[in-house]
């Protein structure tokens, strides 16, 4: 029996909005999906676990990897550091019919786009802006002067809502998670 190729998903949105509480979820409820594990230049945050919440690289590694054609998409995010996803692993997965997701940046989404424009695009976007700023205040990972450029790029990327085939509004993790996998065609709708 010849297993069908999976389509891959690509969860994008603004900083702050819930991308990875919601991807948490996704691969705590629904182990069936394949959460693709980005690559990142930042330092990690408190808790974050390398090859479990990013591949932590440096500069030149970063480089290399884009170079050298293994990252799928990469961005310069935030004006400073940048994330890409690993290729390899996401063909795989793919090829393999396991449901796929990218939990990436509103770059990253674009580039996935040109080069797999078959994939499902879904926004995930917070219940106002209001919020998207007490949840980044919130979190309390940045300083000031890095949570307004968080910012001065979420305006940005909100206006972008639109490219997108799904938005789904995380007002509720449970909620928002449960509507992306049915999007994905996990679970029936």
């Amino acid at each position: 029996m010849t297993t069908t190729p999976a389509r891959l998903t690509v969860l994008a949105g603004p900083t702050a909005v819930g991308k990875g509480t919601v991807s948490a979820d996704v691969r705590a409820r629904y182990p069936e999906v394949w959460l693709s594990v980005s690559a990142t230049t930042r330092d990690p945050r408190p808790g974050e676990v390398d090859g479990v919440h990013y591949h932590f690289v440096g500069p030149d590694e970063f480089d290399r990897m884009a170079r050298e054609g293994e990252l799928l998409e990469w961005a310069v995010v935030h004006g400073r550091n940048r994330y890409g996803t690993p290729r390899r692993p996401v063909e795989e997965r793919l090829a393999a019919g396991v449901p796929t997701l990218l939990e990436i940046d509103l770059q990253g989404a674009r580039q996935v786009r040109e080069s797999m424009p078959d994939a499902r695009f879904v926004f995930l976007a917070p219940p106002s802006f209001d919020e998207l700023v007490r949840r980044l205040v919130g979190r309390g990972t940045e300083g000031a002067e890095e949570r307004e450029r968080r910012l001065e790029t979420a305006r940005v990327e909100l206006a972008a809502a639109d490219e997108f085939d799904h938005v789904i509004v995380n007002d509720d993790v449970t909620r928002a998670t449960d509507e992306l996998v049915q999007v994905m065609g996990v679970v029936p709708a």
